[in-house]
């Protein structure tokens, strides 16, 4: 059974920033790619980024592109997701989530095993 644990959320006022990290376990990490969602209150979960089996292709979502960077230790089997210059719309709740594949992908419904999520809070 695969497990993934976000940790590092947390309250910040905009223009800071923090760092978010996904622990796997269970299932071979570095074999598949892996992404982070995010939902706000109210609204369906969206893509934020994502990145493939061996880091080297990264997507993100237009919103977040230069300010958000997703990473991968498959040494230790864990993701990231540095998130700079926030702003109050990046309020979430961040969730990782392990892909069926190897490859980059957008969709939602690629994803298989997904974490228990964390909250993001970015005042104004």
């Amino acid at each position: 059974q695969v497990q993934l644990v976000e940790s590092g959320g947390g309250l910040v006022q905009a223009g800071g920033s923090l760092r978010l990290a996904c622990a796997a376990s269970g299932r071979t990490f570095s074999s598949y790619a892996m992404g982070w969602f995010r939902q706000a209150p109210g609204k369906e979960r969206k893509f934020v980024a994502a990145i493939s089996w061996s880091g080297g292709s990264t997507y993100y979502a237009d919103s977040v592109k230069g300010r958000f960077t997703i990473s991968r230790d498959n040494a230790k089997n864990t993701m990231y997701l540095q998130m700079n210059s926030l702003k109050p719309e990046d309020t979430a709740v961040y969730y990782c989530a392990q892909n069926r594949g190897m490859v980059v992908t957008t969709s939602s419904n690629k994803y298989n095993y997904w974490g228990q999520g964390t909250q993001v809070t970015v005042s104004s």
